[in-house]
């Protein structure tokens, strides 16, 4: 089976991971165990999610994908899965007391029914608690084996070399893995001071909203109301002329290959330097095949540079 290692760790996943954060929200449970389903006999391996997913919907309070995977997870019995979960975007005070992270890392295995955490992550910087704290508060995770690994996600370049040196400088266990924004309409945010960060480190970027909420699957080519679909607002955004010549290119290489728009915007983003696997959800099992191809299918430099050329248009500062 094709993998990837994660950083410097001696985690090894397969290159296309599977975003919960559909999960208990617009997949029910049934829905949710076909797609996770599907995700592991294609040879799937890692399973991200949060603890906040996904607090967002009217009466649900977060938890709700964690529990969902959690009862999969119990029901299956699945060998080689892996958990990726996070702490930090739960509505209230500051999330990152070493005093917190405890307390939703404790939830959290418990609503997985797990013994271990994979790899779990800072899902943003808490401006209140002191970084100091949060670092020890993790390294303490790691030392008494709630987590294997740890991760950093929507952190800038400064801040990851921030926690970076605080862990050099009291020898506390480093992150391996950052989870960023990061597509073919979203590329500012890594190329630049965060990918050099990146490469000096070794560690591994896992990008979210790899298909850009759906737009790179080629589905909307014209603004839609977000009403349409609880993701259709966020995706619909990038249906400008700039945003259809790059689903226009996607269209022409993945004919080239006999693959769909979506595996190769996946390809495209694998393929880019410090990337080790795309994050993607699914909400029904027919989609996840193209989610698995885009881990495998290889891309010519030429195509990488076309598309990296036609998607100049809309990179964010």
């Amino acid at each position: 089976m094709t993998t990837t290692r994660i950083g410097t760790s001696d985690l090894e996943i397969f290159p296309l991971v599977l975003g919960g954060n559909v999960f208990g929200w617009t997949a029910d449970r049934d829905a949710s165990f076909a797609v996770l389903d599907a995700f592991t006999a294609a040879g799937g391996t890692l399973i991200d999610t949060a603890d906040s997913y996904s607090h967002w919907v009217p009466g649900h309070e977060g938890g709700e994908s964690e529990r969902t995977i959690g009862e999969w997870i119990a029901a299956r019995k699945p060998q080689g899965v892996q958990i990726a979960t996070k702490v930090g975007m739960q509505p209230g005070g500051p999330q990152l007391t070493a005093a917190n992270v405890r307390a939703v890392a404790e939830q959290s295995l418990q609503r997985l029914g797990v013994e271990t955490i994979d790899l779990f992550y800072a899902h943003k910087p808490d401006e209140v608690t002191p970084l100091e704290e949060t670092v020890a508060g993790f390294d303490a995770l790691v030392r008494d084996g709630l987590i294997r690994t740890i991760g950093l996600s929507n952190y800038s370049a400064e801040q990851v070399e921030q926690w970076l040196d605080i862990a050099e400088r009291t020898g506390a266990a480093k992150p391996v893995a950052l989870q960023p924004q990061y597509s073919l309409v979203h590329r500012g945010d890594v190329e630049g001071p965060l990918l050099e960060t990146v490469q000096r480190h070794e560690l591994s970027i896992l990008p979210y909203y790899s298909l850009a909420s759906g737009f790179l699957t080629g589905k909307y080519r014209e603004p839609v109301e977000a009403g349409e679909s609880p993701r259709a607002g966020g995706a619909s955004q990038y249906a400008t002329a700039e945003g259809v010549r790059i689903i226009d290119e996607l269209e022409r290489i993945a004919g080239e290959h006999g693959a769909s728009i979506a595996s190769t915007a996946l390809a495209w983003l694998r393929q880019q330097p410090g990337v080790a696997a795309p994050v993607a959800s699914a909400s029904k099992p027919s989609q996840v095949a193209d989610l698995i191809a885009g881990a495998t299918l290889e891309l010519t430099d030429a195509e990488l540079a076309s598309l990296s050329e036609v998607s100049s248009a809309l990179i964010q500062a």
